[in-house]
């Protein structure tokens, strides 16, 4: 009967917190049979939000057919999960249901509370996966890449979803944690960061080993470019997501000093 009791009361409690979310991100109710997206080219748009958050946990994946994208949060950041769900949603490129919360084990055993979705399925999206995945030449599997266009589709926008999208963490400087990427994506990151945007970063090797193939990285974001980086992406923060710029984030009518002029640029050896 306990049992019985505590599932009442886990459904409950989601439900009422589907209908708040339905509240706080309005979606609009698409027919799937009524879009028209499945011609034409892909907007900056949806090419902005996938670019951002492939750099971070969302995934292609390719079926018969056309190529899905699939996002995932775990569950403390499930108001940034379904805030991205009604962008997509709302640009008819995902079912409109929400996203429920899901259990799987983690890496240590442990139960972990995520959420996820994915987009339909698209030929147009098969460029997207051809971009970020090359075949591993020892086991023919496909491994994730930086692709050169990051270049073209690093807007602000996209910015702003690599930082709310990322397990990233603030001690005076912003850290991304790139564990999917090998050293040279990181140097492409690094260089395109600052020529596009004036932002300097570190790359550290996070498991303190030689072997530049088999290792995970973290790109800090400098403490003097932090200015810089609000100022770019600020406006496409969520609430819940703020503190990831922490004190830099610059008050609603609030004049921002500008940007100093670039230093000279060292590379990571």
């Amino acid at each position: 009967n306990m049992y019985i009791a505590l599932n009442m009361f886990y459904i409950m409690m989601m439900m009422n917190m589907m209908i708040l979310m339905y509240n706080k991100y309005i979606i609009n109710m698409i027919n799937k049979k009524e879009m028209n997206n499945y011609i034409g080219p892909l907007n900056m748009d949806i090419m902005s939000i996938i670019y951002g958050s492939m750099l971070s946990n969302s995934y292609a994946k390719k079926i018969k057919g056309g190529t899905k994208i699939i996002f995932q949060q775990e569950n403390m950041h499930n108001d940034y999960l379904y805030y991205l769900h009604s962008l997509l949603a709302n640009l008819g490129y995902c079912n409109t249901n929400l996203p429920i919360i899901k259990t799987k084990l983690n890496k240590k055993g442990k139960i972990m509370k995520y959420l996820n979705f994915e987009t339909w399925k698209y030929k147009s999206f098969n460029y997207i996966f051809m971009d970020w995945y090359k075949k591993n030449k020892l086991n023919m599997n496909y491994i994730k890449v930086l692709p050169k266009s990051l270049n073209m589709y690093l807007t602000p926008l996209a910015l702003a979803i690599w930082i709310m999208d990322n397990n990233c963490k603030f001690n005076k400087k912003l850290m991304f944690f790139m564990n999917y990427f090998k050293y040279n994506d990181m140097l492409f990151l690094k260089n395109l960061l600052y020529y596009k945007y004036n932002i300097n970063t570190t790359i550290y090797n996070n498991n303190n080993n030689n072997n530049l193939n088999n290792t995970q990285y973290i790109i800090y974001v400098s403490k003097e470019s932090m200015p810089t980086l609000n100022k770019i992406v600020s406006p496409y923060i969520i609430p819940s997501m703020k503190y990831k710029l922490n004190n830099y984030l610059v008050p609603i009518g609030a004049r921002q000093r500008e940007p100093e002029p670039r230093k000279e640029y060292k590379y990571m050896k």
